[in-house]
């Protein structure tokens, strides 16, 4: 059975680094896309960033415009985990955050087939 474990959120100053976790169990990931999502209080989820296996066999990672530059996602293979590193956060990156695990390159909700239960990102003022 795939399962997906979302955790490292918590409530932080804007500005801070947070780090996230999605640990996998069930089977490897490696040739698909983990992506991670948030969604807001009433506000629909979003995509945040994915890392994907290419089209070429190498490594890719994309991201939404606003998190690009601030956010990173990798892949540590041994531990079959994927991570979110966030730096200077902002209140608007409050959220539950959810990995996810999908096609290769991925963007779309409908496009990931496994979902994390989510962890809430708190970012005050």
């Amino acid at each position: 059975q795939v399962q997906l474990v979302d955790s490292g959120g918590g409530l932080v100053q804007a500005g801070a680094s947070l780090r996230l976790s999605c640990a996998a169990s069930g089977r490897t990931f490696t040739n698909y896309a983990t992506g991670w999502f948030r969604q807001a209080p009433g506000k629909e989820r979003e995509f945040v960033g994915a890392i994907s296996r290419s089209t070429w066999n190498g490594i890719s990672t994309y991201y939404s415009e606003s998190v690009k530059g601030r956010f990173t996602v990798s892949r540590d293979n041994a531990k079959n985990t994927v991570y979110l590193q966030m730096i200077s956060l902002k209140p608007e990156d409050t959220a539950v955050y959810y990995c996810a695990v999908g096609r290769r390159g991925a963007r779309l909700e409908k496009e990931f087939d496994y979902w994390g239960q989510g962890t809430q990102v708190t970012v005050s003022s």
